[in-house]
């Protein structure tokens, strides 16, 4: 399994976040990947750029975005089958944005959003999880969730252990 992260407007594919969550599944014996999006100002043209990179993956993966990077794994599951999502203050319903709808053919999909984020209002991701009758975390914390990085972290091992538990029942039938 391989795990695929897509980074927010103004961050980097190696940030401390992204980081501390790669070296997670890397212990738990996964392929990790970080897509780097940094020459790509636009949300949708990065949503390409990682349909594109799934076009020839041959793993089963996981998505995991964060801020603009959870719009454009979330907006990619429209197309590719991953085994899961997990995204954190993820900005969906962004007025600026192409889509505004979102449809998934599955169900394993979790999202951890900061009760302080003043950059992406937590009741957009309220409102995506109701609708998608999905797993929402809402926690201490701002949009960057640093204050909150342990328990992010729980909650994204609890997540990885979960899927592969999931995936391997798959795999076996």
């Amino acid at each position: 399994m391989k795990i695929i992260f897509s980074h927010g407007k103004e961050s980097g594919p190696w940030g401390s976040k992204i980081s501390k969550l790669a070296n997670i599944g890397k212990t738990a014996g996964l392929t990790v990947e970080s897509i780097d999006y940094s020459n790509i100002a636009s949300p949708d043209e990065r949503v390409n750029k990682l349909n594109d990179y799934l076009a020839n993956e041959t793993q089963p993966y996981i998505l995991v975005g964060s801020s603009m990077g959870g719009y454009v794994s979330l907006v990619a599951t429209q197309t590719n089958k991953p085994l899961g999502v997990f995204l954190l203050a993820p900005a969906l319903f962004m007025p600026d944005y192409r889509h505004k709808i979102y449809t998934t053919t599955f169900s394993n999909i979790e999202i951890v959003h900061g009760w302080s984020d003043d950059i992406i209002p937590v009741e957009y991701s309220i409102k995506y999880a109701q609708q998608a009758q999905c797993t929402l975390h809402l926690i201490d914390g701002d949009h960057r969730l640093n204050s909150s990085i342990e328990q992010v972290i729980k909650l994204f091992e609890s997540f990885l252990l979960k899927t592969k538990a999931q995936y391997e029942f798959m795999v076996k039938k």
